[in-house]
């Protein structure tokens, strides 16, 4: 019988290594640039491909999930992820490369979604929850920080295509553990679906996140301005329409307006996507300070956040014990408050002629504090209120908020760093930079007060069962926050 605990460090493991992909191949693209003779436009696609895939198919592949079975689809995700690093280990030029990346991204958003309705599945709402998802926020800030020390040294030893076979190494062994890690639970399609499959709001849905999310990633390059990026961005626009519009008409939708229709799900939603805003482009902006200004090199810039992370491992299994002792929406106002409070120190902190300890630590510290109150707290309450046949849907539609939230405050704050850095000079850096981190204290203000209107009622904690015997222990799902 798959124990609890392992299907918890499995799906943790999983999270830690979509996060560290990520930073890893960031900190590979120069060496990728050189290797390939590929100029900087190719290599921002690079990165690009990868978040467009992943963003615009994260809520089909939540839905997906829910109809084909949360165990099938994670291991079809995890497959297609380290088939594709595989081919981009090999890849002859950029273009082969980036192919690869939008596969990456298709394996990951199916492997996202249906990691967290598994974890949605195992742990009913309640402390036990909240402490797996304290795992996988801790998992999330290690995976940063991990990603971005281990692209240094392995590009440094054994070159940019060992971060690819590092993915197809890791998803391997991932692979292999989710067959007995995770249970077998028959694959039964939501009762309101009876089997049946929204096509027109999955195409619609799919084509209209893509096309925005290459508006977003392609803004910042070719113009907010230009034809490409206003063309896919219009279209992109319509195609949501048109989805909302089949949504309310369609037999078996693949987002039941219901569901929308609820408070909670909505604010909770655009509350991860706020903190996205400001927490994502904090850490490319402090590695960009602590690069370009104060000259570290990248394995250095990537250390400098390892105090934060180190942080977030430490907090984040504590943050059920915060949520049930201030309440959930004073702890999801505290984290934003935190947020916002780390955020604006850090961005008056910073000065050209500074060092690592008089200008980054002591509010990377705080952020620390704040990561996993904020990311838990959001998970909690757009997942609070779902069905069990809805697990696979309120995944989609929370990592679908929080990576085009990434990859909006990515886009528009790189963007303001750009606009306010006048010159090449460290003094131009820096004024750009803390412009940039600014904003970003401002998005987190505005969550912190719209967090206040959080109305949602946990469940109360269950009283600690009668000792059992082991083996009986791990056939109750109800007793699963003993195993953690």
């Amino acid at each position: 019988m798959p124990s609890v605990r392992g299907a918890l460090a499995l799906l943790a493991s999983t999270q830690l290594l979509l996060i560290l992909d990520t930073a890893i191949v960031n900190v590979a693209l120069p060496s990728v640039g050189e290797d390939l003779g590929s100029g900087s436009a190719g290599l921002s696609w690079v990165a690009n491909a990868y978040l467009i895939t992943f963003g615009g198919l994260l809520l089909l592949g939540g839905r997906t999930a829910d109809l084909l079975g949360h165990r099938g689809v994670f291991l079809a995700g995890i497959g297609l992820l380290a088939a594709a690093s595989a081919v981009g280990a090999v890849a002859p030029n950029a273009s082969a490369l980036i192919a690869a990346r939008a596969v990456q991204g298709v394996g990951a958003a199916l492997a996202a979604a249906a990691a967290f309705a598994l974890l949605l599945a195992l742990f009913p709402d309640g402390p036990a929850r909240h402490k797996a998802l304290g795992a996988f926020a801790a998992m999330g800030g290690l995976g940063g920080v991990l990603g971005t020390v281990l692209g240094g040294v392995l590009t440094d030893l054994l070159g940019w295509r060992s971060t690819f076979w590092l993915n197809v190494v890791a998803a391997a062994v991932l692979a292999v553990s989710a067959r007995s890690a995770l249970p077998r639970a028959p694959v039964r399609p939501p009762r309101s679906t009876g089997g049946r499959f929204d096509l027109a709001g999955a195409l619609t849905a799919t084509g209209g996140l893509g096309l925005v999310a290459f508006a977003l990633v392609g803004g910042g390059e070719s113009g907010w301005l230009s034809a490409r990026t206003l063309g896919a961005g219009g279209a992109g626009l319509v195609l949501l329409a048109a989805f909302a519009v089949i949504e309310t008409r369609a037999a078996v939708p693949l987002v039941p307006p219901a569901v929308l229709a609820r408070p909670a799900v909505r604010l909770a939603n655009a509350l991860s996507a706020l903190a996205q805003m400001a927490l994502f482009p904090m850490f490319f902006l402090v590695s960009l300070y602590l690069q370009s200004v104060l000259g570290h090199s990248p394995l250095g810039g990537g250390l400098g956040l390892l105090p934060l992370s180190l942080v977030v491992v430490a907090v984040a299994p504590q943050t059920g014990r915060i949520i049930l002792r201030l309440g959930l929406t004073r702890t999801t106002t505290l984290g934003f408050a935190l947020l916002c409070a780390g955020t604006l120190w850090l961005a008056l902190a910073l000065t050209a002629d500074g060092t690592f300890f008089t200008t980054v630590l002591a509010p990377s510290l705080l952020l620390g504090l704040a990561l996993p109150l904020v990311m838990v707290t959001t998970n909690v309450a757009a997942t609070a209120e779902a069905a069990p046949e809805e697990t696979g849907l309120a995944s989609g539609l929370v990592n679908t908020s929080q990576q085009f939230g990434s990859v909006l405050g990515l886009a528009v704050l790189v963007a303001i760093a750009t606009t306010r850095t006048d010159a090449a000079t460290a003094a131009a850096q820096t004024t750009g930079f803390r412009a940039a981190l600014l904003v970003a204290a401002a998005f987190a203000a505005v969550a912190a007060l719209l967090s206040v209107r959080l109305r949602l009622r946990l469940p109360a904690p269950a009283t600690a069962p009668p000792r059992r015997d082991r083996a009986a222990e791990h056939t109750h799902g109800d007793h699963v926050g003993d195993h953690i």
